[in-house]
């Protein structure tokens, strides 16, 4: 087996499953009562995960806030416990001027953990960044943000009987709460590169919600430096996606623009596209990609003819740039001229490019979404449009896909003489 496609597994990373067989005259105590409790929570767990994924299923967005209470339960504490003081920095007497001000807040939602646990923030929380950093880790201003599954003992209760090891009647916990921890770190948090995530070992429990980036921890943090698409949606796989194309889909270029788009003249030009994930450069084949031109024009028009085109080297940064690369570049590689009024069509079959884990990548072009990235080609407007500015999850920015897999993405752009 090579390391290049999916992961396979020698073992089925479940317990053994044993449920209480009940009789007539049967002794049973708490130790007894506590597994059968666990089985049936590993059942639940194991459907969740391997039936449906993990990621989050709904809200916890992390928003800047500028209010002064601190109550979300930081690292190393769970929800609703509150964190020792730590001098004067966080027991509320420095000046104004010189009090830290970093302060995030994750709505209310719902997520489950790669181990099938359900997280449920209820009334969301607001977190002070400074506090819940670990003291080695503040020398950066780049944090990132999460949750993660956690208990505690609640309600206190004096036992009836004695524990036969016991000295004392002491109060024992009568019931478990499941709640959260919120975790922030300066570090980067590893991605999950596992292909097979229900028979695979889980190693990183916590749910990362938010990049914070250049935090000035004496001053609100501003919107535009909260980026949460490093969360990871709910599902069982996370697809691979179309991030960015260097040309903006539906504008009108002059024909000087789009001979420096398609490559015509300039062998350092050419159709750029990005994907979120690592793609198999075996994958990028003649027929994947084809740009096709609609004449139009006050003459004859309506008619078609295809451009010839070709790959170019895989991305240089990539570290295995001659077996995957996350962006392509299609330059022309015939003498075809456009005219004015002419619509250049450009296909990418995605349901033949494939990820590292051999699936295709999720190539749907949803209304026509996906946002521009700039590479030198010449580019002179923006979109335009004011509405849809987020996708129906509410996280930004647009990608390519619906979820199922596959498809095909098209864009196009027109052509114009000056």
């Amino acid at each position: 087996m090579t390391g290049t496609g999916p992961s396979r597994t020698e073992e089925f990373d479940a317990p053994p499953l044993r449920r209480l067989r009940y009789f007539h005259g049967q002794m049973l105590g708490a130790r007894d009562f506590q597994r059968e409790q666990e089985y049936h929570r590993e059942k639940l767990r194991l459907r969740m995960r391997c039936l449906l994924g993990y990621g989050v299923v709904c809200g916890l967005h992390v928003e800047p806030v500028r209010r002064d209470e601190d109550d979300c339960p930081p690292a190393d504490a769970v929800e609703g416990s509150a964190r020792p003081g730590e001098g004067a920095e966080e027991g509320g007497t420095e000046p104004e001027r010189t009090r830290r001000g970093a302060k995030v807040r994750i709505t209310p939602g719902l997520a489950v953990d790669c181990e099938g646990n359900e997280v449920v923030v209820r009334g969301g929380c607001e977190i002070d960044l400074w506090k819940a950093l670990p003291r080695h880790e503040r020398d950066t201003d780049t944090v990132w943000v999460g949750v993660e599954y956690a208990e505690r003992p609640v309600e206190p209760t004096r036992a009836v009987y004695n524990d036969g090891c016991a000295d004392t009647s002491d109060c024992e916990f009568g019931w478990t709460e499941e709640c959260y921890t919120v975790r922030v770190t300066g570090c980067e948090p590893p991605e999950d590169e596992r292909c097979d995530t229900c028979c695979s070992p889980c190693e990183h429990t916590v749910l990362w919600l938010a990049r914070i980036d250049r935090v000035d921890w004496y001053e609100p943090v501003r919107r535009d430096r909260i980026h949460m698409n490093v969360r990871r949606p709910f599902g069982r796989h996370l697809p691979t996606v179309i991030t960015g194309i260097n040309w903006i889909h539906g504008h009108t270029y002059t024909i000087d623009e789009a001979k420096d788009l398609l490559g015509t003249l300039d062998e350092d030009g050419g159709l750029v596209v990005r994907f979120s994930a690592d793609v198999r450069s075996d994958t990028l084949r003649p027929g994947v990609v084809e740009i096709q031109v609609i004449e139009g024009g006050s003459g004859r028009n309506a008619s078609t003819w295809y451009m010839g085109g070709a790959f170019a080297e895989p991305d240089p940064e990539s570290e295995d740039r001659h077996e995957f690369t996350r962006r392509f570049r299609y330059r022309q590689t015939t003498r075809e001229t456009l005219q004015d009024g002419d619509r250049v069509l450009i296909t990418v079959r995605a349901a033949f490019l494939l990820d590292r884990c051999c699936r295709p990548v999720d190539g749907t072009h949803v209304g026509g979404r996906v946002p521009l990235i700039h590479t030198g080609a010449t580019v002179s407007a923006e979109h335009g449009e004011e509405c849809c500015d987020l996708p129906p999850s509410g996280i930004g920015p647009w990608t390519s896909g619906t979820g199922a897999g596959g498809d095909v993405f098209e864009s196009w752009f027109f052509v114009k003489e000056r």
